[in-house]
């Protein structure tokens, strides 16, 4: 336990930090709102702190105790951050003091841990730099950690505040008067650094007095400060370079980039245990460059809308602290966990709610005015949001629960991810109510639907309403929106095609564009549309400067930002899928069994349910015994004696007539099937051909085959009769555990001569989920679904990117004289569902499966009718699915951007950078490891998974390093730490996505893994590096150029961190980065940059930055001006939607809703519109020197 001393000061020192944060909210909240006491304090108190208000009259802010100053600063944290210019770095710090204060609030008899106390004292130093406290305070609070440290001292240190502060009592008593030198050497101009913090450095203004009793002015943290000798020293003078090989080079590159993340970097490269497919990073893309991170993705079925939203929550988590989040879906996906599973590929646990989960978090958000971070990653079905008294409070008894709706704060999430969300399309339904609630109050949005986007479809007006009201403000501005779409996807067009005259074709096509009523108002007052006409109607163009033009056209498509749609079509099949029908009659004695026990059924359920109920009964038997009698077959006599039971309960009720001697007769039935059923012959021509199919798949060097089946008791069946084959198999279905399908995933995919591969794996239809099989090629459908998407998606886990066969076998087996055969004869293969991915017609196949049910369940029709109307229903949907795909084609002119066929890759590859790759960021962690614990092999293995070896001292102070960091609740940062406090030196890991993918136990080192997030903080240099290296280019003239690289922090609307190469040679600057990665190290020392060549290149680095700057400034200022015009027109045209709908509402619940509504949207407004105006005074670009050095050519 810590010494009593230092916990009293600590305690003290928390008390200071109330002041100072008190004083610092009293200073910052008027320039944030002049009613910054009603709307920006009261709103953002927890219950119980709004009852002290009232209770106690509490007018000003020395009022509140810490808790309450830390909640107000956490509740504004947008708007403080966004004007004052603080990091999400010191939002952690805010998050990690809250639980500081709760730590020493309520300290139990046993007090606190000496690492604790260590850790607290470290936070609040920092959140104190944050919020600009006084240096004395700051520094009593670093004597503090310093004594900790020092545990040995006998006596606890004294801390003494500087007197640079008259009315802050100091916290502790004075210490004894320390004796400095006569002589100092500190003079005016000197840099000097505090004693008590050498890192703090300024320099001296001017000097009164001498020796110890001179009181020197020193201008430090951008102000003038008074301090005596004794607590100054000279700073450190480093007189030598700081010389780095190119390697070095590299890792420090790979630091910046990962401590500041780019918008025009993708980060979720490489993030996730998945295969990398290019399309899919397009909607990360767009949200990371949109104005808002709102997206809605309209994907077809099979694209992977789910992997896609995870690298969106990646990217998000690589630019800020992403806590919260919560997935709302359909209640089958939770059942099926599938969002469960997709998110483990993120390494990322999420938590299913049931109605008692959510009332529990319902009840925590009311107490403590947040969402608990138990269920701070929670996935919601749609049905627990139709629960009025959920939603708005019910009473028991006397006892009023609170709904969700009604509290407030409300919950604030930093992600909400909605799939299928055209759940949501009735703006009248409590769903529609509760995700409108969660998506006002989060960050980021994401909507996730595979339904085809219609401008005819009042759906996608209410999804793009729901998610950007600010922009889609009511139908008519979602008309305008649409209207240009066409004629700038022909400029697109036209200028990607550069045909004769392709610049004024291009213009007029634009123009077209700017002359619709939604241009006249937006495009045609855009600067950036300006700017594009102007370079259009420049002499011709480079192919350089046409491909430049067409992105920026692309951008001005209305519905860019807010929708990604990828359609199959687009991507283009992955490989040709080849059906092959596999008809095997029943034998005389399976025909009879399956007649009589399907008439068996039909008997007694009419008996007991009258013949119009027994319809949906029947088809659950009738497929079973389709599919496998003999896997039925142990059931039967089972299924035989429940029915019978159910008809003796009958039989006893007192109008039961001739009903005994009806049942007797059934009895004697049910005895006559049973007798079947022993007397079966154990010949089974179905499995017969299915063994055929395996064994000759397995001569075949790729041996693998999958077979599905719907029903278990058949798979357990194919199971036993394969092994008896001498098959090797495995079989997963639904209750096989995660770990145990990987494992089975894993041994099928082994080499054939493997002794523990399998050749054939037997899937249930849930069982198949979450895993891909591109290496299998063959499949088998031992009976078939009546719902054409189940047989899409089975298809779908080998038809897919990455299938390694150009043609993928596809056997579908059916029995003749079954209503599955009639089925697929007469519907499913003329649809065309097995030579073709229809998986975009969903609603259509939607429509399909229900028509199947229908007249497969109509036990009236005649073998003929049933045949006659299912082969009716399949030339009807072959035109819908037809007339749905023009539709299609014509709606994706208003909705989506034409793209080539190599657009996702030429995205991709402009936004990929070489500093974050494998190699890179391996690279980046060896260096690390070297540097902190000396020079080593730390990590073993020349193969993707390798082992990382640490002594309990290396992982101690890798540990040290790991609590530096912002604190996360991932799984990811907690089973890094638990690896680092455990007694296991060594540790299964990988670099590689794939790898990870199929080793789910490695840790898995991305952009995002603290391990990496600990490196970029350790090698981080405050002053320039010097280096050199050598490059054979033929292109290049042969010689010696000294260069530079800058850091430029752009300030302003888009803050980001750009690197810029600075050489004399404009050849050299433009291609320098290629051959920075290219180029081989030579000794710095031989060819350091000499002074003048340094001024030289100093000279025209502040050439580019000024131009830059006041071309940055400019564009700021204009792009400022046309978004303050654009909020002003959309904040009217949503004031005026929702002071009508208040006018109509009805009733009192509907009307406070858009009340609280309208007084959001206001706030809203007020805030985006100082955002525009910080911004504009802020645009400014920061620079500095990362890098000195000499790039030498040779041809």
């Amino acid at each position: 336990m810590i010494d009593i001393a230092v916990a009293g000061k600590l305690s003290a020192l928390l008390q200071m930090s109330s002041r100072h944060l008190c004083d610092w909210l009293f200073d910052s909240l008027p320039k944030l709102d002049q009613a910054w006491w009603s709307a920006l304090v009261l709103p953002n108190l927890s219950f119980q702190q709004r009852q002290r208000v009232e209770q106690n009259g509490i007018t000003s802010l020395s009022q509140f105790d810490l808790a309450a100053l830390l909640r107000i600063l956490d509740r504004n944290w947008y708007e403080i951050s966004s004007r004052f210019n603080l990091t999400n770095q010191d939002r952690n710090f805010v998050k990690e003091m809250q639980t500081v204060r709760n730590r020493w609030a309520h300290m139990d008899a046993h007090g606190v841990d000496a690492d604790d106390v260590y850790r607290d004292v470290d936070t609040l130093q920092r959140f104190l730099k944050a919020i600009n406290a006084p240096s004395g305070t700051v520094d009593a609070v670093k004597q503090v950690k310093e004594q900790i440290r020092n545990a040995a001292a006998p006596e606890p240190e004294v801390v003494k505040e500087p007197e640079l502060e008259p009315a802050v009592e100091p916290v502790v008593p004075e210490e004894p008067a320390v004796e400095s030198p006569p002589s100092n050497g500190i003079g005016i101009g000197s840099l000097v650094a505090l004693v008590s913090n050498p890192e703090k450095t300024g320099a001296v203004m001017s000097i009164d007095g001498s020796d110890e009793t001179a009181r020197y002015t020193v201008f430090l943290d951008g102000r003038p400060q008074p301090f005596y000798a004794p607590q100054l020293q000279l700073a450190e003078q480093v007189s030598d370079k700081n010389l780095v090989k190119l390697s070095e080079l590299h890792s420090l590159l790979t630091g910046l980039q990962i401590r500041h993340p780019s918008l025009s970097t993708l980060y979720s490269l490489n993030a996730a245990r998945i295969d990398f497919v290019p399309y899919q990073f397009r909607p990360a893309l767009k949200i990371i460059q949109s104005d808002q991170p709102r997206l809605l993705i309209a994907d077809s079925v099979g694209v992977g809308k789910t992997i896609e939203a995870g690298l969106i929550l990646r990217e998000l988590q690589a630019r800020s602290n992403v806590e919260s989040v919560l997935i709302i879906c359909p209640k089958p996906l939770v059942a099926e966990r599938k969002w469960e599973l997709e998110m483990k590929r993120f390494d990322e646990r999420f938590v299913p709610l049931d109605g008692k989960a959510l009332q529990h978090c319902i009840h925590e958000t009311e107490l403590d005015g947040e969402w608990p971070d138990s269920h701070g990653k929670a996935i919601l079905p749609y049905s627990l949001l139709q629960d009025e008294g959920l939603l708005h409070g019910k009473t028991n008894g006397r006892k009023k629960q609170i709904g969700l709706l009604d509290l407030d704060p409300p919950p604030k999430f930093d992600l909400v991810i909605v799939d299928e969300a055209h759940h949501v399309r009735n703006s009248n339904t409590f769903a529609h109510q509760a995700v409108s609630y969660f998506c006002e109050h989060a960050e980021a949005v994401v909507f996730l639907t595979a339904t085809p986007v219609q401008m005819g479809n009042n759906d996608l007006y209410t999804l793009l309403n729901l998610l950007r009201p600010d922009l889609v403000i009511d139908p008519e501005t979602f008309e305008h929106m649409a209207e240009p779409n066409p004629h700038i996807n022909n400029a697109v067009n036209l200028a990607r095609a550069g045909g004769e005259n392709w610049q004024e074709n291009t213009v007029e096509a634009l123009q077209r564009a700017a002359d619709t009523a939604w241009g006249k108002s937006i495009l045609r007052n855009n600067p950036g549309y300006q700017a594009l006409i102007e370079e259009l109607g420049k002499v011709p163009l480079s192919r350089a400067d046409r491909v430049a033009l067409v992105r920026q056209m692309e951008g001005f498509h209305s519905f860019s930002r807010l929708i990604n749609r990828t359609r199959r079509r687009d991507i283009g099949a992955f490989c040709t899928r080849k059906p092959e029908t596999v008809a095997v009659e029943f034998t005389v004695a399976q025909k009879k069994l399956h007649d009589d026990l399907l008439e068996f059924q039909a008997k007694a359920l009419t008996l007991m349910h009258g013949a119009q109920n027994i319809q949906f009964m029947m088809s659950t038997i009738r497929r079973q015994a389709a599919s496998c009698i003999f896997g039925l077959a142990p059931f039967i006599t089972d299924i035989l004696q429940r029915r019978l039971s159910e008809l003796e309960w009958l039989e006893s009720s007192d109008d039961s007539g001739d009903l005994p001697e009806f049942v007797k007769a059934l009895e004697n039935e049910a005895l006559d099937i049973v007798g079947s059923v022993k007397a079966l012959s154990p010949e089974d021509p179905k499995f017969d051909a299915l063994l055929r199919i395996v064994t000759e798949k397995i001569k075949m060097p790729n041996n693998k085959l999958m077979v599905f089946s719907t029903f278990r008791h058949t798979l357990a069946y194919l199971e036993r009769k394969l092994r008896q084959g001498g098959i090797r198999v495995g079989m997963v279905h639904g209750n096989v555990k995660d770990e145990d399908r990987l494992v089975l995933r894993n041994r099928f995919e082994m080499h054939k001569e493997d002794s523990d591969t399998l050749d054939v794996l037997l899937f249930s239809e849930v069982g198949c989920e979450g895993l891909d099989y591109q290496f299998c090629d063959m499949m088998v459908n031992y009976d078939l679904p009546w719902n054409p998407m189940r047989i899409e998606q089975r298809i779908g886990r080998i038809d897919r990117r990455g299938q390694k066969s150009e043609a993928v076998a596809i056997y579908n087996m059916i029995t003749p004289g079954t209503v599955d055969a009639d089925i697929y004869n007469r519907c499913l293969s003329r649809i065309g569902i097995f030579e073709d991915s229809i998986g975009e017609c969903e609603e259509i196949l939607g429509a399909i499966t229900r028509e199947i049910r229908n007249i497969a369940d109509n036990l009236e029709l005649s073998e003929e009718e049933r045949q006659s109307r299912l082969e009716q229903l399949a030339d009807n949907e072959v035109r819908n699915i037809q007339e749905q795909q023009k539709l299609e084609e014509r709606e994706h002119e208003l909705f989506g951007l034409r793209l080539p066929n190599n657009a996702p890759d030429a995205e991709l590859q402009a936004s990929e950078s070489y500093w974050l790759s494998m190699a890179s960021l391996q690279r980046f962690v060896h260096q690390y490891l070297n540097q902190r614990l000396g020079k080593a092999d730390y990590i073993l293995g020349d193969k993707p998974l390798k082992t990382v070896r640490l002594s309990q001292e290396a992982r101690s102070k890798l540990l040290e390093d790991y609590r530096k960091l912002p604190g996360s609740k991932t799984p990811m940062f907690r089973d890094w730490e638990k690896w680092l406090k455990g007694a296991e030196p060594h540790a299964v890991i990988t670099f590689d996505s794939s790898c990870a993918a199929d080793h789910r136990e490695a840790l898995f080192v991305m952009p995002l893994h603290p391990l990496v997030k600990q490196a970029a903080r350790y090698l981080d240099v405050a002053e320039p590096v010097h280096t050199a290296l050598r490059v054979q280019d033929a292109d290049l003239a042969s010689g010696s150029y000294p260069f530079a690289i800058y850091a430029w922090e752009i300030k302003g609307l888009r803050p980001e961190l750009r690197l810029v190469p600075v050489c004399n040679s404009d050849e050299i600057r433009q291609g320098f980065f290629d051959c920075l990665e290219s180029g081989a190290s030579i000794d710095p020392s031989t060819h350091l940059v000499p002074d003048e060549e340094i001024d030289s290149i100093d000279k025209v680095h502040h050439r580019l930055w000024e131009q830059e700057k006041a071309e940055h400034q400019a564009k700021t200022a204009e792009m400022v001006r046309f978004r303050q015009e654009s909020l002003e027109t959309s904040h009217r045209g949503r004031i005026n939607v929702i002071e009508k709908q208040i006018d109509n509402a009805t009733n009192a619940k509907i009307r406070k809703m858009k009340e609280a509504q309208l007084n959001n949207v206001q706030a809203d407004y007020e805030r985006k519109r100082a955002e525009l105006q910080s911004a504009e005074s802020a645009a400014d670009i920061h620079a500095r020197p990362v890098v000195f050095g000499t790039l030498v050519v040779e041809a």
